[in-house]
């Protein structure tokens, strides 16, 4: 017996066998049940592969959420009307922005590098016979891409003399390019917008898939001015929102706090009265939405985690039964002068040992199985472009926390071994 020669040729009753034999003896010990050993260490295997997936997968939703802001312009500011909410849901905006408070905060705040008005408007896209519904159709002014950190591929934007003059012009995404014009150069053709013709002067960079999956190149952009007097047949100022850039990302809340007192006073509010008008920064949405991934992400791995203690409560009952299958041989070792806390440590270790060797392997098989979700989601979502992130930290806390599992529930049944009495443990059949 591997344990019994071990002993004889080491032990002796006033030495400690040696931490290496220990483990070499614990490892023996395990590798005679090979299918067993394995089968025990399932549940923690399935605990940390989806931890590790779980928490990888939730660092690449947050990234992708970082980048998705961040084609706004890590300056980016949007100002709306305010919102409210009746019977828990929250409603359309009130309106309450003009184009003059839009020229306002372009006129008179330092902090403000740029400023586009936005109308928002949903027309049928016709030509030929070929027509289409963007995902996206605003009415913006000429500094909209700047703010949105987007660029042209092609043509032009239009201009602020088509603005003033409300012309019937337009820039196109990718989407409708390919579905109006197929093959043909669409700069300079023309398309009807809720019957009115507009003259194509220009085709947006292609971005793909956004956040929710929703195709960002659907895209139809006009001058404000010619929504509001052409499609919506109105002479109102009111715009449903404006888009402003911070000259830098640093001086990003001394323009939001610029904004705030500038629409307040325009509007006539009292300090401390409530506004009738929202700014919210790329930054606080950042903030807000790393918030979110963080808290899903952290309970989806403590789902998953409970499988890690449902390993542990598999691995004491199999040493449990350890301990009684080899009753008889803990006895001979103490009789040849094995102590109590060499069994306690050496069962312990073997735990520990199953426990870790199932974490290597769940740990393994987690981050393949992030890395192949991740190609899984981009496949069926073109363009979404889902980042490939492994958790090393969370694998490396995942790998100690299976050890200390090993450790927490090894503990009771090492101890039981290391309490038996080596005279009724050599009588035991």
């Amino acid at each position: 017996m591997v344990c019994l020669t071990h002993s004889l040729n080491h032990g002796s009753p006033n030495s400690h066998m040696d931490f290496l034999l220990t483990v070499s003896v614990a490892i023996r010990a395990l590798g005679r049940n090979k299918m067993r050993a394995g089968l025990t260490v399932l549940g923690v295997v399935i605990g940390i592969a989806a931890v590790t997936t779980m928490v990888s997968i939730g660092s690449s939703a947050g990234q992708l959420v970082q980048n998705e802001l961040q084609s706004f312009g890590t300056n980016f500011l949007f100002v709306s009307g305010k919102s409210e909410r009746r019977n828990g849901v929250r409603q359309q905006s009130t309106p309450s922005l003009t184009e003059s408070d839009a020229e306002a905060v372009s006129a008179e705040l330092d902090s403000v590098l740029a400023v586009s008005p936005l109308v928002g408007t949903s027309k049928p896209v016709v030509r030929g016979n070929n027509n289409c519904q963007p995902n996206e159709m605003f009415g913006v002014g000429e500094q909209y891409l700047l703010i949105r950190a987007w660029k042209l591929q092609a043509g032009s934007f239009f201009s602020e003399r088509d603005i003033q003059s409300g012309n019937r012009v337009c820039v196109i995404g990718h989407t409708i390019v390919r579905e109006l014009f197929q093959t043909a150069n669409p700069l300079g053709e023309t398309i009807r917008v809720g019957n009115i013709p507009f003259t194509v002067v220009g085709i947006l960079e292609k971005k793909g898939a956004g956040l929710t999956g929703q195709d960002q190149d659907n895209v139809l952009l006009l001058p404000f001015t010619t929504v509001k007097k052409r499609l919506h047949g109105s002479n109102f100022d009111d715009v449903h929102a404006i888009f402003v850039a911070a000259k830098s990302p640093g001086e990003v809340q001394t323009a939001t706090r610029e904004i705030e007192l500038l629409l307040r006073d325009r509007h006539g509010i009292a300090p401390g009265a409530a506004a009738d008008f929202e700014v919210h920064s790329s930054d606080e949405i950042s903030k807000f939405m790393g918030t979110v991934t963080g808290i899903m992400t952290a309970l989806l791995a403590s789902i998953a985690g409970i499988s890690l203690l449902v390993g542990g409560v598999g691995i004491m009952n199999i040493m449990l039964v350890s301990v009684t299958e080899r009753t008889r041989e803990i006895g001979i070792r103490m009789a040849v002068g094995a102590r109590g806390r060499d069994i306690l440590v050496q069962f312990l270790i073997e735990s520990v040992v199953l426990s870790c060797f199932g974490g290597a392997i769940g740990m393994t098989l987690g981050v393949s199985a992030s890395m192949g979700i991740t190609a899984i989601i981009n496949e069926l979502s073109p363009g979404s472009d889902w980042p490939v992130i492994v958790s090393i930290p969370a694998a490396i806390v995942a790998m100690i926390f299976a050890a200390v599992v090993g450790m927490i529930f090894g503990l009771y049944p090492a101890w039981r071994a290391s309490r038996l009495d080596p005279i009724d443990a050599l009588r035991y059949e």
